[in-house]
């Protein structure tokens, strides 16, 4: 398989972030959170779905947690937008490598190396997708996740061998050569970066291209063990009341007004009883 030059970065321990067990994956766990006060928005499941409420001018963000022993490839599309090219999302296309155990936060549209533009919930018409004419897609989050192709590590040659006469030299030179070209592989793992989202109307929510933020990233080479995704994880989200309109949230329970006296609740001809 080709390989394949990734971004990466905005990686953070996964250390004290609770995961979202109902998002939870094979490779990782995704969740979605305000970015206000970084409370994680609840999933609520209908009919074999994920939903989250937006809520209108709130700025979000995605966190994927890699839970597995290895790095993976997270390629992540907000309303079938891949967050990183704007290109219309194929789960082909490049995305955010995140290194065993860590986390990565995604909280714009990348507009460079170093910036992005925030996510936030708002009108359907005011979502980038709507602005770029593909609004067919608004109103669902997607991460697909990709495992590494393992890297073949030949074993070491014997240390104990008797050496003829003549190859301490050319031995030597060997060990050399191998330690310099060991020495950048080193230099580029330790260069990955790591660093640290109105009144509701019945239009559906999509999301928005907001303002700048400090985002650093770097480019990383990732080979991906298969073609398709080891898992796909999809998050759908709307206002509050459109999830009621659509079976997802319970109708808010009314309680009926207390009953008022009426002067004549049974009218039938006749006397007064005794009591």
């Amino acid at each position: 398989m080709r390989l394949h030059s990734f971004f990466a970065g905005l990686a953070f321990a996964a250390a004290g972030v609770a995961p979202s067990t109902p998002a939870a994956a094979s490779l990782a766990d995704v969740s979605i959170h305000d970015r206000r006060d970084g409370r994680e928005l609840p999933v609520h499941w209908f009919q074999g779905r994920r939903y989250v409420v937006g809520e209108p001018g709130r700025q979000y963000e995605i966190r994927v947690r890699n839970t597995s022993g290895a790095r993976v490839l997270a390629v992540t599309s907000v309303d079938g937008v891949n967050v990183l090219s704007g290109e219309t999302a194929s789960a082909e296309q490049s995305g955010y490598v995140v290194d065993p155990n860590d986390q990565v936060r995604i909280d714009g549209w990348r507009k460079n190396l170093s910036e992005v533009a925030a996510f936030y919930f708002t009108r359907l018409p005011d979502s980038y997708a709507a602005r770029t004419g593909r609004p067919g897609d608004v109103g669902v989050i997607g991460v697909a996740l990709f495992r590494e192709k393992p890297v073949y590590v030949p074993p070491p040659a014997p240390c104990c061998w008797p050496r003829r006469r003549g190859e301490l030299e050319d031995s030597s030179r060997d060990d050399a050569a191998s330690g310099a070209a060991a020495a950048p592989q080193a230099e580029s793992r330790s260069d990955r970066a790591h660093e640290p989202m109105a009144k509701q109307k019945a239009e559906r929510l999509g999301t928005g291209h907001g303002e700048r933020l400090d985002s650093a990233a770097q480019r990383v080479e990732f080979e991906r063990a298969s073609d398709t995704p080891e898992d796909v994880i999809a998050i759908w989200y709307d206002t509050r009341a459109n999830l009621v309109a659509q079976g997802v949230l319970p109708r808010p329970y009314t309680p009926r007004p207390p009953r008022r006296p009426d002067p004549f609740p049974r009218w039938e001809p006749g006397f007064v009883p005794d009591p």
